[in-house]
């Protein structure tokens, strides 16, 4: 029990996570614990004796989320599970992770402050619904304050030892965003600092900023005091993290990866941020939505009308990067956001080979009106052709601004199609992505890191923008994994496709394609038939 009149009147406190307790001059522990509502100054305190265990020599490493890589990536799938922090922590036991101290009579580590700087409201409250289930309390900063190595009036950073008792800062994001966990030292054993008193995450081996910070003040509450500070100087890498305590290394230097982000927003002069962010299978997806988010977010909603155009290059060490642009129109900044921290979230997660995110660049352009629209009509030259002839498409599209516009493809018959009736089908980008999932599935689905990353490329070079023409074909030949066999004999065929092979084979679908890109996003899709005459 807390007898200090500050304590007494705080109550448990967000931020002391980690205070040294001394019992007769000697260390007894780290305080740690406490109860939600209590009106006492009671705290839980981890044994120093258990503290003293945590070691950064254990190299097993955990599995942060758990994307299915044997079925067609599906962004939008990541994306949730990203947005509501489903990971190992809550899929591990298969119960859902709630956020902490909901159960009064259950003392439970006491929150850490997440200081955000720079953000958005919006982005602000997506922050605190994420992070709150991993035992994080979002304390908004003031704009320009933690940033990481100076002192908030521009003068030369402050020289802030380590010792027990000081604040510890892990900044997270630093930079023109700025997101850094609060914590307290409790020992200092040469170049070795342990702190918090329970868990950052809980799964060992880590590699996140460690910074000195400086405590402004301790905002009291009749739900949940907490600390309010900023880090000073990054003077080392938090390098254990287990259940009892974190362990940081002084003079480590951890990995962080260069983000820029700029926006061309329609009420709004151009912005650049310029920001480094943590490099963490579990962090860096959801530490770069909220960045994203909040820089494309910080003059306003988007009205219910919009249109957003994205460039996106994420760039990988030893392997080729990742690169691609689109449009997204009336879906807020959910496409941008699951396609590009989907595929940094599968990279970083896959399964078969570690590989580093060298750099993250995004190129964001925002404008006020809908570039929705729909299929007005579809007329064919003739219904009725030969093979070897040509059939001519016309496409009237349809929009709320732009009213319609027409456009035409030109079709070849193959010369050795057989007669019969053929299904020719006009879609937009959304009709063709999934065409293509379900004729091609393999196109989609990873074997190791190269097709992995040949597989987001493929999702990503779908262009929503443009309006797609198909003649499908009868299907022939077949596919074995990614290998397309498309003139394979019957019996060949037949024989590859056992259900005693391990590999796996589906029949081969043939069509063909031709496509415009039209610069509005078609919604819908039409299907006629062509009949091919002897």
């Amino acid at each position: 029990q807390g007898t200090d009149e500050r304590f007494i009147h705080t109550g448990p406190v967000a931020g002391c996570s980690g205070s040294p307790v001394y019992i007769d001059g000697r260390m007894a522990g780290a305080l740690a614990f406490g109860w939600l509502f209590s009106k006492d100054a009671l705290y839980g305190v981890t044994p120093i004796k258990e503290i003293l265990k945590v070691s950064d020599e254990r190299k097993s490493e955990a599995v942060n989320f758990a994307f299915d890589y044997s079925s067609p990536i599906n962004f939008t799938k990541i994306y949730e599970q990203i947005r509501t922090g489903r990971s190992f922590l809550s899929d591990s036991t298969g119960l859902e992770s709630k956020p902490q101290n909901k159960t009064f009579g259950i003392p439970a580590a006491l929150p850490s402050p997440l200081v955000a700087s720079g953000l958005s409201t919006e982005a602000c409250e997506q922050l605190g619904s994420m992070v709150e289930p991993f035992g994080f309390m979002l304390v908004s900063g003031a704009s320009g304050i933690g940033s990481g190595n100076s002192s908030t009036d521009g003068s030369k950073k402050e020289n802030i030892p380590l010792v027990p008792g000081s604040c510890l800062a892990l900044p997270l994001v630093s930079g023109d965003i700025s997101m850094e966990v609060i914590g307290t030292v409790t020992e200092v054993d040469g170049d070795k600092v342990y702190a918090f008193g329970h868990s950052f995450l809980g799964y060992g081996p880590i590699d996140v900023p460690m910074a000195t910070g400086k405590i402004h003040t301790v905002v009291s509450s009749v739900m949940h005091s907490f600390k309010f500070g900023t880090s000073v100087e990054v003077v080392g890498a938090l390098t254990a993290d287990e259940s009892t305590a974190t362990l940081g290394r002084i003079g480590a230097k951890a990995r962080t990866i260069p983000l820029t982000i700029k926006i061309d927003r329609y009420n709004d002069a151009d912005r650049q941020y310029d920001c480094r962010i943590v490099d963490n299978k579990f962090y860096t997806p959801r530490m770069l939505y909220v960045s994203v988010v909040s820089a494309a977010l910080t003059r306003g909603s988007l009205p219910p009308d919009h249109a957003i155009e994205y460039k996106v290059a994420i760039g990988l060490k030893d392997a080729e990067p990742i690169v691609f642009e689109n449009v997204s129109t009336t879906l807020g900044l959910k496409e941008v956001i699951a396609e590009s921290i989907g595929s940094i979230a599968l990279i970083m997660n896959n399964p078969y080979e570690k590989v580093d995110v060298e750099s993250i660049d995004f190129d964001i352009r925002i404008v006020p009106k809908s570039i929705a629209s729909h299929i007005w009509s579809v007329g064919l030259s003739d219904s009725k052709v030969k093979a070897g002839q040509r059939v001519d498409v016309s496409v009237v599209i349809e929009s709320v601004l732009a009213g319609k516009k027409k456009y035409e493809f030109d079709l070849k018959i193959p010369d050795e199609l057989a007669p019969g009736k053929y299904k020719l089908v006009v879609l937009g980008g959304y009709g063709y992505k999934g065409f293509v999932a379900k004729a091609a599935p393999y196109k989609f689905v990873p074997q190791n890191l190269e097709t992995l990353i040949d597989a987001i490329n493929n999702v990503l070079a779908i262009k929503k923008d443009s309006l797609y023409c198909l003649l499908i074909l009868p299907t022939g030949g077949i596919s074995v994994e990614k290998a397309e066999l498309p003139d394979l004999p019957a019996t060949k065929a037949l024989i590859l496709g056992s259900a005693k092979r391990t590999l796996r084979t589906q029949p081969y679908q043939h069509w063909l394609e031709k496509s415009l890109q039209i610069g509005t996003v078609v919604v819908d899709e039409e299907t006629m038939e062509i009949v091919v005459e002897e």
